[in-house]
Order: C-alpha cells, then sequence, then structure tokens
C-alpha cells in the first residue's frame, strides 16, 4: 500500500489516497501500526483521502490510538496539498468534506506546489449540549474545573470536535502531560477533549501547546488553535485576529465578525513517500 507522510506545522499524518486506490479494510487498526513512532512509520494518525460526490474529496482521519476524530485543521491542509501538486483537483481553491462539514480551502502556490493553506473552518459551535460538555454556559467561559492538586478554568468551544482552552502564566512540559489527559478525560466531557494551554503574549500573538485526545501532545493543532482565536475573543484576552505560536511553527486565525467564520492559514508539506507491507 503506497503512502504519503505530510505535516503542517509539525502536526504529521500518514496519507491513502483512497480516490486512485482502494481504501484500506480497517484503518483504525492501521493507524495505530502505522503511527507508531518506533516500528512503524510514525506520525499523529491515519488520514485516508477519499472520494465524494458532493465536494473534491472527503477526509477521513484516525489517531494514533486507532479513534476516529470529525476534523484536523493542520491534516485538511496537507489533504489540498496532495490534491493539487498530485494532479488530482488542480485547482487553487478546493471543497474538502470532514466529519460530515464541507470546508472551502484557498492554495498558495509556488513553482507548481502548494505551500500554504487558507482553511474556512465555519462556525465554532458554542452551545455546551453540542460541544459536548456537562459545563455550565453556552458556551463554558472560564469556568472552574476539578482537577486534583491544580486550580486552573477552562473555556470549551467545538470547531468540528471539542476543546477546552485553558490560560496560564507560562506553559510546562508538567502542566502539558499530566494535567492534559486528566482534562481529556475527564467527566465533564463526554466524548473526551482536546485541551489548549495558552500563555498570551499580547492581544494578537499568544503561545499554545495542544493535549490532543487519542494523540497525547502534538506540535500543532489547527482545530485546537481556531478553538483559541474563538477563546481568546469571548474571555476579552485577545482580539479577532491573533497568531499562535505552537511548537511545531505558527498559524494565521481570524474569527470574522463579518460571517462568525473562522479562518486558518498555515503551511503544508510533504515529507517522504514510502511503501507499506500487506
Amino acid at each position: 500500500m503506497h503512502f504519503t507522510k505530510m505535516q503542517g506545522a509539525g502536526n504529521d499524518y500518514i496519507y491513502v489516497d483512497c480516490i486512485r486506490c482502494a481504501p484500506p479494510e480497517n484503518p483504525s487498526e492501521l493507524a495505530v501500526r502505522m503511527a507508531d513512532r518506533h516500528f512503524g512509520v510514525g506520525g499523529d494518525g491515519l488520514i485516508l483521502i477519499c472520494p465524494s460526490d458532493s465536494a473534491d474529496a472527503e477526509m477521513r482521519m484516525f489517531n494514533s490510538d486507532g479513534s476516529y476524530s470529525q476534523m484536523c485543521g493542520n491534516g485538511i491542509r496537507c489533504v489540498a496539498k496532495y490534491l493539487y501538486d498530485y494532479g488530482i483537483c488542480p485547482r487553487e481553491q478546493l471543497t474538502i468534506i470532514s466529519g460530515g462539514s464541507t470546508l472551502t480551502l484557498d492554495l498558495e502556490v509556488v513553482n507548481g506546489c502548494v505551500e500554504r493553506v487558507r482553511v474556512d473552518m465555519g462556525e465554532p459551535i458554542l452551545v455546551a449540549a453540542k460541544i459536548p460538555t456537562t459545563l455550565a454556559g453556552d458556551p463554558p467561559v472560564d469556568v472552574p474545573l476539578s482537577i486534583p492538586g491544580s486550580e486552573l478554568a477552562g473555556t470549551v468551544v467545538s470547531m468540528g470536535n471539542p476543546h477546552c482552552v485553558v490560560y496560564r502564566e507560562a506553559l510546562t512540559d508538567d502542566e502539558v502531560r499530566t494535567i492534559g489527559p486528566m482534562i481529556e478525560t475527564h467527566e465533564v466531557f463526554p466524548e473526551r477533549v482536546n485541551v489548549e494551554f495558552v500563555q498570551v503574549i499580547s492581544p494578537t500573538l499568544v503561545k499554545q501547546r495542544t493535549w490532543e485526545r487519542g494523540s497525547g501532545e502534538t506540535l500543532a493543532c489547527g482545530t485546537g488553535a481556531s478553538a483559541v482565536c474563538v477563546a481568546g475573543v469571548l474571555t476579552g484576552r485577545t482580539a479577532r485576529k491573533v497568531i499562535v505560536e505552537l511548537l511545531g511553527g505558527e498559524l494565521e486565525l481570524e474569527w470574522s465578525a463579518a460571517d462568525n467564520h473562522v479562518y486558518m492559514t498555515g503551511p503544508a508539506a510533504e515529507v517522504f513517500r514510502g511503501e507499506w507491507p500487506g
């Protein structure tokens, strides 16, 4: 089986072209084996690029633990790059379905290859029951979280998948790797949650580290950066346009007042191609 390793701001996935080739029989189990960084290809998960009757393609994403995820902002930029660079859809605006939603992507092409992509991430989901979370508020804004040994609060929104944004004076390995999984599996999040630890540098610049449900800490998270942009406005900490610094690079975010959509711009790069046995 042919695959392509790609990354967006360090958020790396293994991509399989299911438009030109048959899809794997058990993608969840395959994601676990291929994403293993010691015995497999290595990555944050597996993404299938599938045909669609209503869009240019459909993205199906599986985390490194085999769980299905509705959306990945960094992943969908790389899907767009693959569709353009490999001649499947050689247009500078594409539509891709992920988790039942259709997203529009604008491609920045340099010397025949996509380098950056602007994604219309759609409107944030701000109703607690739809996020979903049992925390109070639509959405919950700076609501205290009961975590043993820590005093913190979360602002919770969904960008097609749930995110809990926690603001801190500084970002530490201990909090991300210890408290992150505790929040991910907290009882107030019935479908688990992605956790963003955020340090505000200025109204237009923040630093972010992400504990991703099903994958652990990742170098970047596009839906998480989108959620951080929304949470910054809801809490009055940041402006509607913000640069998010992640371990893997920068993303540009805007929560548009004109249409209530979140727009994300960032890089997409191919790492290598290979052949998986079996």
